[in-house]
């Protein structure tokens, strides 16, 4: 039984409600089917005629009162509305959905910015970000060829604190969600000091910074990607890694190589990729490819729905 398989396993022993507001997409609505089919969670397709007008100026109240220190005014926030994205979000916020899943035809950014604003942050870490679960056929790596991606799709250029926070979400996924012992790799382009730049000594900060967060997790870095993954290479490169390099969770210096790395391993790999997942909010939220197919969507709504027993 593969990642996927099991994610889809545990998630229909427990079933739990997500919210889709993209009901106009194809995708969405053949993922619906198979949803159901497996029973693998309670699917709220959210179409105009399921909005409840006392509900939708509700949340914009809500909203509104959230906001308008920063300047927003309520015409504004309407506007936000007429998208059932936020309708969606704020159904999340208040538990009448456990999950949400969008991003067929909504970029990242605008998942993004709703379920931040709606949703809201984790306390503990007051940023999002967001992750991938790559399963990779035949593959030695890793765990099995399941590993993490962190982040892909969400802060652009982190920095060491917010490194140190995406790795810890990102693990604590690893271990709840697929449950296996998080072994985190902040990945460069250098291995321990071969290279002396202010990158290098960001990883090393981040990886002082997430010790404190959680002082027994498995974790090292400046690692490159040979080094994190493949024992033989950290044999030679860090022979004293406390990974050995056997990282299932890898994170990334930047967004740029996040992103860039997970469409290449998904495309060239034949890899499931699950995600975005959003780490660092109050309920579970995923976001999706444009270019996705509906088992994707079908995948990301297990995730969600697991994420939230």
């Amino acid at each position: 039984m593969n990642a996927i398989e099991k994610i889809r396993k545990r998630a229909a022993a427990k079933i739990k409600t997500i919210v889709l507001p993209e009901y106009e997409d194809p995708r969405t609505l053949e993922a619906v089917e198979i949803v159901r089919k497996e029973s693998l969670a309670n699917v709220i397709v959210l179409t105009p005629d399921m909005i409840d007008k006392n509900l939708k100026e509700k949340y914009i109240q809500q909203y509104y009162e959230l906001y308008q220190s920063k300047d927003i005014d309520l015409e504004t926030v309407k506007k936000l509305f007429s998208d059932n994205l936020y309708y969606a979000a704020m159904m999340t916020r208040e538990g009448r959905a456990d999950g949400l899943v969008a991003g067929a035809i909504h970029t990242t950014a605008d998942v993004a910015r709703a379920c931040i604003r709606c949703i809201g942050l984790d306390e503990r870490f007051t940023i999002a970000s967001s992750c991938f679960i790559m399963d990779l056929p035949n593959c030695e790596y890793g765990d099995n060829g399941t590993f993490i991606f962190a982040d892909c799709g969400v802060i652009p250029d982190p920095n060491a604190r917010q490194l140190s926070c995406i790795a810890f979400t990102a693990a604590e996924l690893a271990g709840k969600v697929l449950g296996i012992t998080p072994r985190v790799a902040f990945l460069s382009y250098s291995t321990k000091g071969s290279a002396r730049t202010k990158s290098a000594e960001k990883i090393a900060e981040a990886l002082v910074s997430l010790k404190a967060l959680s002082p027994d997790i498995l974790a090292d870095g400046e690692l490159q990607g040979d080094a994190a993954i493949v024992p033989e290479v950290a044999e030679i490169k860090c022979p004293d890694s406390p990974i050995n390099g056997k990282a299932n969770v890898l994170i990334f210096p930047n967004l740029e190589a996040g992103n860039i790395c997970y469409k290449l391993v998904q495309r060239l790999s034949g890899c499931r990729a699950i995600g975005p997942l959003f780490l660092g909010l109050n309920k579970p939220a995923s976001d999706l490819s444009r270019g996705c197919f509906a088992e994707d969507i079908v995948d990301s709504v297990a995730v969600t729905a697991l994420r939230s027993q």
